[in-house]
C-alpha cells in the first residue's frame, strides 16, 4: 500500500524504514543463488554470518544462518563456493540494511554447476557472442602486449619469458588482477577495459595456470563474457584448462590452451622469421640464378651460329649472291643489248633499202618544176622550163629543150 506523502507532508525517515521493513517482511521466504564471498564465524556465537554476491552484478547480501545449520553442511560452505539458500528477508530499519536469515542452504554440485554453465553458454552463444565472424586476427608483431594475470604468477612468469624469448624487442603491459575468488571476475573486467583503453596495447592476453572447475568459474562469469565480447582489442584466453572449457575460451579472440601457448601464439619466432627470410632470399638468388643461366645459354646459342661467330661469312655469302646477280644482269642485258642492235640493223637495211636516196644512189633522179612539184610526167614540163633534178649527192638547175613521150610506156600501160 502506496504512502501518501507531499512536499507539504513528507514522511519521517523512521517512517519510510518501518514501511520498508514491512513490505520486506510480507515477501516472505525466498530461494537465492550466489557466491559465497565471505564467511564470519564469530567465536561464542551461534549465529554465521556471510555475506553473498551476485554472480553478474555486483551486488551482495548479508545472510546469517546457525551455526548449527552451517557445521552440518556436507561439503562445508568455503568462500568463493556457489550456493542456494532458502531465507527470510529482514529489512532492519535502524540501520537500513538487508538480510536474509537462511533456513535451508543447498551447495550447488558440479553437474548442476556445470549444467547451469551449460545454460548460459547457450543463452550467450544465441545472442552471437560466440560468433565465428566475430572473431579478430592476431596483429603479426604487436607492438606492445596487454597482459591480465595474477601478479607474481607462474602464468606471468611464462607469458613474459618465452614471449621475450621468441621476440626479444616485444613490450608489456601487465594489468593484475585476481585470477581467483569472488573479486577475480570483477577485477579481471576492469583490468581488461583499462588495457582496452591503451591505444598502445595490440593484444590483450588473460592467462592463469589452469586450476579446478570452481577455481575457473570467474572466467565463464557473464558479466565477463559481455565485457570481452565488448572490447576493440583481440583478446587471447590462456586459463589453461582443457576438459571444462571457460566460457571465456568461448568469446576470446583466440583460445590458448596454456600461457606458453599464448605467448607462442601473439609474438612471432625470431629465429623462425630469419629462417623464413633465408630461405625466401635463397629461393629469389636461386630463381635468378636460374633466370641468368637460360639467357646466358639463349646468348651462348645465338653467339654460336656462323653469323654470329664470323659475321665475314654472312657478308661473303651476301657478296658472293650479289656478284652472281651482277654477272647475270651483265648477261642479261648485253643479250638484250644485242638483240636490240640486231633489230636496228634490220631496220637500218630496210629503212635504206626503202630510202629514195638509195634509189639515187642507183642513178636514179627526181624532177622537180619551179614550183617544187615533182615531175611525174612529160605532160607536166614545156619546152624551155626551168627544172630542178635532185641527185643523190646535190641538185641540178636545167631548162627543158623538147619533151617526148615513151611508146613503150604507153604500150605498157595499156
Amino acid at each position: 500500500m502506496a504512502m501518501e506523502t507531499s512536499l507539504e507532508s513528507p514522511a519521517p525517515v523512521r517512517q519510510v524504514a518501518n514501511a520498508i521493513a514491512g513490505w520486506v517482511d510480507r515477501l516472505g521466504a525466498v530461494w537465492v543463488e550466489g557466491q559465497v564471498a565471505q564467511v564470519n564465524r564469530r567465536p561464542g556465537m551461534s549465529t554465521v554470518f556471510m555475506t553473498l554476491r551476485d554472480a553478474v552484478a555486483d551486488i551482495s547480501v548479508t545472510v546469517t544462518c546457525s551455526r548449527t545449520l552451517f557445521d552440518g553442511l556436507n561439503p562445508p560452505v568455503v568462500e568463493g563456493a556457489s550456493i542456494v539458500v532458502h531465507a527470510k528477508p529482514s529489512y532492519y530499519a535502524n540501520r537500513g540494511t538487508l538480510s536474509l536469515y537462511a533456513r535451508d542452504i543447498r551447495m550447488v554440485g558440479l553437474g548442476e554447476l556445470l549444467a547451469r554453465l551449460e545454460r548460459r553458454r547457450q543463452l550467450l552463444a544465441a545472442e552471437g557472442l560466440f560468433a565465428r565472424e566475430l572473431k579478430r586476427p592476431l596483429p603479426f608483431l604487436p607492438g606492445t602486449v596487454g597482459l591480465v594475470t595474477a601478479p607474481n604468477s607462474a602464468a606471468e612468469r611464462d607469458v613474459l619469458e618465452n614471449a621475450r624469448r621468441r621476440w626479444p624487442a616485444v613490450t608489456f603491459e601487465v594489468a593484475y588482477a585476481a585470477m581467483q575468488g569472488q573479486r577475480s571476475a570483477a577485477e579481471v573486467i576492469e583490468a581488461v577495459e583499462r588495457l582496452d583503453r591503451n591505444p598502445a596495447v595490440d593484444v590483450i592476453v588473460v592467462a592463469r595456470g589452469g586450476g579446478s572447475v570452481e577455481d575457473l568459474l570467474p572466467f565463464s562469469d557473464e558479466a565477463l563474457i559481455r565485457a570481452v565480447a565488448a572490447v576493440r582489442t583481440p583478446v587471447v584466453s590462456a586459463i589453461g584448462h582443457e576438459p571444462d572449457q571457460p566460457l571465456l575460451d568461448l568469446v576470446a579472440d583466440v583460445r590458448a590452451s596454456t600461457p606458453t601457448d599464448a605467448a607462442k601464439l601473439v609474438v612471432p619466432d625470431v629465429a623462425e622469421e630469419q629462417r623464413g627470410v633465408t630461405h625466401a632470399r635463397d629461393r629469389v638468388r636461386g630463381a635468378v640464378r636460374a633466370w641468368l643461366a637460360r639467357e646466358q645459354a639463349g646468348l651462348d646459342a645465338l653467339r654460336s651460329r656462323p653469323a654470329l661467330a664470323d659475321p665475314r661469312t654472312l657478308l661473303d655469302a651476301r657478296l658472293d649472291e650479289v656478284a652472281q646477280l651482277r654477272d647475270r644482269a651483265r648477261r642479261t642485258l648485253g643479250h638484250a643489248l644485242d638483240r636490240a642492235a640486231d633489230d636496228i640493223g634490220h631496220h637500218r637495211a630496210r629503212a635504206r633499202a626503202l630510202s629514195p636516196l638509195a634509189t639515187l644512189q642507183r642513178g636514179y633522179a627526181v624532177l622537180q618544176d619551179a614550183d617544187g612539184h615533182v615531175v611525174t610526167s612529160v605532160a607536166g614540163v614545156a619546152a624551155e622550163q626551168q627544172i630542178s633534178v635532185r641527185v643523190a649527192d646535190g641538185r641540178i638547175h636545167a631548162t627543158t629543150t623538147t619533151t617526148e613521150t615513151l611508146e613503150e610506156t604507153h604500150a605498157e600501160e595499156g
